[in-house]
């Protein structure tokens, strides 16, 4: 190797060097996402490296209650504003990895909550339409979303059961909130060869489904149990 590639080199590792110690000092919680990622994360199967790396940029703290900052990055679940809750990690990478997105995928979330998956799945596609029938949740996430420069999400305080058919058809559904029984809405608006995943079933918990449409017929798979918060009307009933 002569001099002036040994220069180059060296000048490129410091320059790498100096940018992580730059992201470091200026985002106290980058060393707790990074390690999130690494043991709530990766240690449990995600591998695949797009989704890995957008829970490494995006910034949970900003999604969190101001008295739940400190436990952001904690394996569980928080709660947030008209008793819901930001995931556990975990359950948003799984949920995330399962619908195996595209960059030019158009996705509807089904409950915008405090919006951290949906700034998960901003990262990843190309346009996110989310829906929060809670309407100070929706304009609090709406704001998060603003302040960090989200060109690719749409929002709007409405009745998730019935989805976006203005939008529809989507590549992916995401479904936060757990009904009874799959919306015939939301399968109707999921695209040939489109992924859904949705918790489904009723208190205390519920099976997450992955359905997948093939020649216009829809295949279901229940791939983990969880416990989510109930999908309800705008009259706050159950679906």
């Amino acid at each position: 190797m002569n001099m002036s590639v040994k220069i180059f080199t060296v000048l490129c590792a410091f320059m790498l060097a100096s940018q992580l110690s730059c992201s470091q000092n200026s985002d106290p919680f980058f060393a707790l996402r990074n390690r999130m990622v690494k043991t709530q994360i990766e240690a449990r199967g995600i591998s695949d490296e797009k989704v890995l790396n957008a829970f490494r940029k995006v910034e949970r703290h900003k999604f969190v209650l101001p008295q739940y900052i400190p436990y952001a990055y904690a394996d569980s679940p928080l709660p947030i504003d008209e008793g819901q809750t930001i995931s556990q990690p975990y359950i948003v990478a799984f949920m995330t990895d399962a619908l195996d997105l595209k960059r030019t995928d158009k996705v509807l979330e089904i409950g915008t909550g405090s919006g951290y998956q949906a700034a998960i799945l901003a990262e990843l596609c190309d346009s996110v339409f989310t829906i929060e029938i809670f309407e100070k949740l929706a304009n609090k996430s709406r704001q998060v979303f603003n302040d960090l420069e989200y060109k690719n999400i749409w929002s709007k305080t409405g009745d998730g059961y019935k989805g976006w058919p203005e939008h529809a058809p989507f590549d992916a559904i995401i479904v936060t909130c757990a009904p009874t029984n799959v919306p015939e809405p939301l399968t109707e608006q999921l695209a040939e060869g489109g992924r859904m995943i949705i918790p489904v079933g009723d208190d205390p918990v519920q099976e997450l489904v992955l359905l997948k449409k093939r020649k216009g017929k829809l295949r279901e798979e229940s791939v983990l149990p969880v416990r989510f918060v109930p999908m309800i009307d705008p009259e706050g009933r159950k679906y």
